[in-house]
């Protein structure tokens, strides 16, 4: 057994310090290097038995490389999202949501049928005045002179689609 492992310890070094680089970016995701790293000592290490032992032994290396691989990258994220990584404070788990008070942008839904005049040109997009508050506007595609009568006709997220009145 131990002239086994003495006659293949560049391999199973390989195997060993790929995986754990593997799980190392898996926990710490960034540029990369200990990913890429990791995939590259696994690939060294299923040539370094290809060569030694023959094509059967590789393919038995690469299905036993993809299924320790893919067991410690699953253990990996559930530790992540269940253990003790998954209460510490580099892991968000606080959401901003409508209810806590939250807003992505302004609900424009208020100025729905408004009527207002612009105080720029609409070239499709300018800026127009509603009951004094100035708005960030669309036109449907057409130019509008400044000093024009607008109606919102749609609100669409933080977009205000306007159309000429007058």
């Amino acid at each position: 057994m131990l002239q086994f492992i003495a006659e293949n310890l560049p391999i199973l070094i390989c195997f060993v310090v790929g995986i754990g680089l593997i799980v190392l970016e898996a926990f710490m995701p960034g540029f990369g290097l200990p990913g890429a790293t990791g995939v590259i000592l696994e690939v060294i290490a299923v040539v370094l038995t290809w060569i030694n032992h023959g094509s059967v032994a590789a393919l038995g290396m690469t299905i036993i490389v993809l299924c320790v691989i893919a067991i410690a990258i699953s253990m990996s994220l559930r530790s992540a999202a269940n253990g003790k990584l998954s209460k510490s404070r580099i892991i968000l788990n606080e959401t901003e949501n409508n209810e806590a008070g939250y807003r992505s942008s302004e609900d424009m839904q208020v100025f729905l049928g408004k009527e207002g005049v612009t105080t720029t040109v609409l070239r499709p997009t300018g800026m127009a005045e509603f009951d004094g508050v100035k708005l960030n506007v669309v036109s449907d595609g057409e130019f509008i002179q400044s000093g024009t009568k607008v109606r919102i006709d749609r609100v669409e997220g933080s977009r205000i689609l306007v159309r000429s009145i007058g």
